[in-house]
């Protein structure tokens, strides 16, 4: 009786849906969207019965354009509740209290080759002491073959059981009843049926990964389970969160490649983790997370340089196919990433469209972009506060445009900050040497100058006919 009630109800939803749609410019598909995720969070069982597995993969037919679902998907799909899972603890000790980030890692049986164990080791060989105590990993083991799962356990536990037991490392699977239907799915982009078969897997995979993860931590980052890190890649990410603090971002990319090193607010996961459900089958996960991110009204990518993981399996989980791809932004001993303290630039050059100052100070792939500078034009960083400087590093042009660069010009520091004609600006300035090759780099600053430094200042000591990129302006304090 109660579930006769139960779809009486979604029926006079559904019903209200449909009036709405032809009273207000809402979409079809919006309104589709909205009632599958009602549906998703209220019956019982898995995360949606057969018949609905159905009309999702109808529903999902449709083009995604974030542009014209962003309001319906932003606004009125703001679901924080967790899907309906039940799943196998393999290896775990229950967290003792929330983390700072949690990695996520979903690996099934490889045809050649096996990463993961080094993928698990190396996050934690690259972290210190103090970075472990705010991390916990989180592994799907998503082949449905229990005997790899049985075998993989047995070696996990062996080689990591002190992180099992510290509650760093965690094992789960999501039982097999709990997917939908992998046979006979849409065949988008003319991909083979196996193929089209092992992504849209993928993308549940993950999607209850997501759910697992969504309350153990502030951030989540994903990671494949072919995978190297940088050396303190967690104390690198948390200086880029705390950059960012006031800024709106729904992804944050720490490599340029597929699902590897992707940052979310936990408190999105949910959201992501239907969002993966409803079109596990029209696209690869990683052609999803673009259009997710769009949705949730964050139109550009947000990447960093350099990348803290890099990809490192040569065989792919599918068939076992040659997979060479490798991150060349990629650092092994990136944790010294820059302070860049809190500033405001200016710049009496022509500025080449919205390539403004404050890009060439960001740690986002971005940069300043000026029309040719001529002799006396300056580029003036203003600190907020004074600071000891440790070490400066300033790079031009970029690799597809390498004489954009400062080809004649040197590198100041003040002291005395004054307001003038509005501006502020520093009384004095010393000079600290000449850029070399369009780059300036010193080191052991505090050493050479006798106050703290109120204000940066790049002087172009000669006109040239070339325009000017400052492609970054790193800057680390005592």
């Amino acid at each position: 009786m109660f579930k006769f009630y139960q779809m009486k109800y979604i029926f006079q939803m559904l019903d209200k849906m449909r009036c709405l749609r032809k009273r207000s410019t809402v979409s079809f598909l919006g309104v589709l969207v909205v009632f599958l995720l009602f549906m998703n969070l209220y019956i019982e069982d898995s995360y949606v019965l057969e018949g609905d597995k159905q009309l999702i993969r109808e529903t999902s037919t449709h083009q995604l354009n974030s542009e014209r679902y962003v309001h319906t998907f932003k606004d009125l799909s703001n679901f924080s509740g967790t899907i309906n899972v039940t799943y196998r603890y393999l290896a775990a000790t229950p967290l003792q209290r929330k983390r700072y980030l949690t990695i996520g890692l979903s690996s099934v049986k490889r045809k050649k080759g096996n990463y993961l164990l080094e993928t698990i080791k190396s996050i934690f060989e690259q972290s210190s002491y103090e970075e472990l105590k705010e991390i916990s990993v989180v592994v799907h083991l998503a082949d449905f073959n229990s005997s790899w799962r049985d075998m993989m356990v047995q070696d996990i536990m062996q080689k990591f059981a002190h992180h099992i037991i510290a509650g760093r490392l965690i094992v789960i699977h999501a039982p097999e009843e709990y997917y939908p239907v992998l046979d006979g799915l849409k065949r988008n982009y003319n991909d083979p049926e196996d193929r089209v078969r092992f992504r849209s897997k993928q993308n549940v995979d993950y999607a209850f990964l997501l759910n697992f993860c969504a309350n153990t931590s502030d951030y989540y980052v994903m990671l494949e389970d072919d995978v190297r890190c940088s050396k303190n890649f967690l104390t690198a990410i948390k200086k880029v969160i705390a950059s960012l603090e006031g800024t709106y971002w729904v992804t944050l990319e720490f490599s340029k490649l597929g699902y590897i090193g992707k940052l979310y607010h936990s408190h999105d996961l949910p959201r992501l983790a239907h969002f993966l459900l409803m079109f596990y089958q029209e696209m690869p996960c990683d052609w999803l997370l673009t259009h997710f991110r769009g949705l949730l009204a964050q139109k550009n990518v947000i990447r960093f340089k350099p990348s803290l993981f890099q990809h490192m399996g040569y065989y792919s989980s599918y068939k076992g196919t040659e997979n060479k791809l490798k991150d060349d932004d990629f650092e092994e001993e990136s944790f010294d990433i820059p302070d860049n303290p809190p500033a405001s630039l200016y710049t009496n050059m022509n500025v080449f469209e919205n390539y403004e100052a404050s890009k060439a100070y960001s740690s986002v792939d971005e940069y300043f972009w000026g029309k040719p500078p001529s002799i006396g034009d300056t580029f003036v960083i203003i600190f907020e506060n004074p600071i000891t400087i440790k070490k400066i590093k300033v790079n031009t042009g970029t690799e597809d445009r390498q004489n954009d660069i400062l080809h004649h010009g040197a590198l100041d520091v003040g002291e005395k900050l004054t307001l003038s004609k509005q501006i502020r600006q520093c009384d004095t300035y010393l000079r600290l040497g000449d850029f070399k090759n369009g780059n300036f780099e010193m080191s052991d600053v505090n050493q050479k100058i006798p106050f703290d430094i109120h204000c940066m200042r790049i002087c172009v000591t000669k006109t040239q006919k070339e325009w000017l990129i400052i492609r970054s302006i790193s800057i680390w304090t005592s």
